[in-house]
């Protein structure tokens, strides 16, 4: 029995990771190229997407491997039911709640990385992707500037475009700033060859002083422009907003689980929901994975997905319910539970119930006969 244990986790496995980590590839690349227009705007600096991504991860993985131990385990029972493995199996005294009793065990390492993942470690890296989103909102325009590109930044309705950066980001080549006056009236234009960052160190503040250049203000549409050829120009560099950035996913399970807010206890809920999907979708897919050789390999992926897409459907309405006051926290999200689980009994062994009653019925109208 163990041979047969580790042949069936090991195909699970296999593809589980396969599956996890296209899905991974997908979710990420999108949540990636969000980040990278949000850098292209100027919110946020190009040298820290990479690790926000590396921070967001885990918060990817808790979602995704419940899905894709739930699609490993249709796919690789799928093809051992097509390639009568199963009925090897069957045959050899492996009985189905034997079988689901194995795949339960298997699935026991991903219901534990899963809650590390959903009670701590996500926790923790929404809470760096914070702190990161915090250091950017300070960060001076200087510093988020990206040769090639033209930036609005917040601070006076400032664009800016600099052909070349160094590595530094201490020296600008082919500047060319546009802001407009307080009233939106004027236009002030500065061309420039070149720029550097100047720090006074009585006040702390910080200029960018061009260099080699001019400066062209008036309206558009009238002919009285003033023009000044510089030499050198010194510009002020506005810092970010004071102020913090809170991300709700940041807060860690033990504070959630102090707080008296609706929102709070739902999102606790959420994070403890997350690992009791793993056995519940185990116990479903073990059922939903049986198919017909004739219908072919992949024919029972669709009605199975329809069934996880309404369970996670179900789960974040219960989590807006819970967060809105509509369902006592006792029940919180564990009737949606409840329900699937019944749901998966029921295809396991209901079927079965069924037909022994049937034949116990039929039995008995032979023996009155």
């Amino acid at each position: 029995m163990s041979i047969i244990f580790r042949y069936l986790i090991r195909q699970i496995m296999i593809s589980m990771v396969a599956v996890s980590g296209i899905l991974l590839l997908v979710f990420m690349s999108g949540r990636f190229l969000k980040y990278l227009d949000s850098a292209a705007q100027g919110s946020i600096s190009a040298g820290v997407l990479f690790e926000i991504m590396a921070y967001r991860f885990p918060g990817f993985l808790e979602l995704i491997l419940p899905l894709g131990l739930f699609i490993g385990i249709l796919l690789a029972y799928g093809r051992m039911y097509l390639e009568s493995e199963m009925t090897v199996l069957f045959a050899c005294g492996v009985s189905d709640k034997a079988l689901l009793g194995k795949t339960l065990l298997g699935s026991l390492p991903v219901m534990i990385i899963v809650g590390a993942m959903s009670l701590y470690v996500s926790p923790w890296g929404m809470n760096q992707v914070e702190e990161i989103f915090n250091e950017q909102r300070k960060a001076t325009e200087f510093e988020m500037l990206a040769p090639g590109r033209f930036q609005d930044f917040s601070s006076g309705g400032r664009v800016t475009y600099t052909e070349g950066l160094s590595e530094d980001k201490r020296r600008l080549q082919g500047v060319f700033i546009a802001e407009y006056a307080d009233n939106g009236q004027g236009l002030t234009i500065i061309t420039a060859d070149s720029g550097s960052q100047l720090v006074d160190p009585e006040t702390g503040s910080r200029f960018l002083i061009l260099e080699e250049g001019g400066r062209f203000e008036g309206a558009a549409g009238e002919l009285d422009y003033t023009t000044i050829d510089f030499e050198a120009y010194g510009l002020k560099i506005e810092s970010g907003k004071a102020g913090t950035r809170e991300l709700e996913e940041g807060a860690s399970t033990w504070s959630l689980m102090q707080s008296d807010r609706l929102e709070d206890r739902a999102l606790l809920h959420w994070r403890l929901s997350l690992p009791l999907i793993v056995p519940v979708v185990t116990l479903l897919a073990v059922r939903l994975s049986r198919v017909n050789p004739r219908q072919g390999r992949f024919f029972h992926l669709l009605p199975a997905m329809l069934v996880y897409i309404t369970y996670l459907g179900l789960l974040i309405v219960a989590r807006d319910w819970l967060a809105e006051g509509k369902v006592p926290e006792w029940v919180g999200m564990l009737w949606v539970h409840a329900l699937f689980i019944g749901f998966g009994l029921w295809l396991q062994f209901g079927p079965d119930w069924l037909h022994r009653r049937r034949l116990m019925r039929e039995g008995a109208v032979h023996a009155e006969d």
